[in-house]
């Protein structure tokens, strides 16, 4: 695997601190899934379990959208993996789903997410609302709850791709 990734500089001002780790941790995921075939994309951790690093980037790429188009934008954008009736379906992948679709929508969040961001302060408050609870949210947080959200899957990565090929790595 090829490691790409960089670490933020330990004096960069915030906002480039926290978009520094946020990247930082996308790429992470990136990484652990890099020359998997997507029959090792879709494998699954352990029964009964639906995780598999291809679900945890559908994961992602709704998390991306959830919070930087819905939350953060305030855009009509529908989860594309899963729905209220099956709120687990970004894991449940059915075998035409495919790494490249998998990676280009992906991809195409994380592009959307980062011009959002950029109309955006860090104290700026967001223009949508959480789906739940009503809440809003400033950017500083939203920053810091993907950071948190990548790192917790990224730990999960970490064991999938283990047991995949035996690769390990931080």
């Amino acid at each position: 695997m090829t490691d790409e990734r960089r670490v933020p500089a330990t004096t960069a001002d915030e906002r480039t601190m926290l978009e520094g780790w946020l990247d930082f941790h996308r790429r992470t995921l990136a990484w652990k899934c890099e020359g998997l075939t997507d029959e090792q994309l879709r494998s699954a951790a352990v029964p009964p379990s639906d995780m598999s690093l291809m679900g945890l980037v559908r994961h992602m790429t709704d998390v991306e959208r959830h919070w930087f188009r819905r939350v953060l934008a305030d855009e009509d954008a529908p989860p594309l993996h899963w729905s209220d009736e099956d709120p687990d379906g970004d894991f449940r992948l059915a075998g035409t789903d495919t790494w490249q679709e998998a990676y280009a929508a992906w991809q195409s969040e994380i592009a959307t997410a980062r011009r959002h961001s950029a109309r955006f302060g860090l104290d700026d408050i967001s223009e949508g609302r959480h789906r739940r609870t009503g809440e809003r949210f400033n950017l500083r947080w939203l920053y810091t709850h993907m950071i948190e959200e990548y790192a917790r899957h990224n730990g999960h990565a970490d064991l999938l791709r283990e047991r995949i090929d035996g690769t390990t790595g931080d």
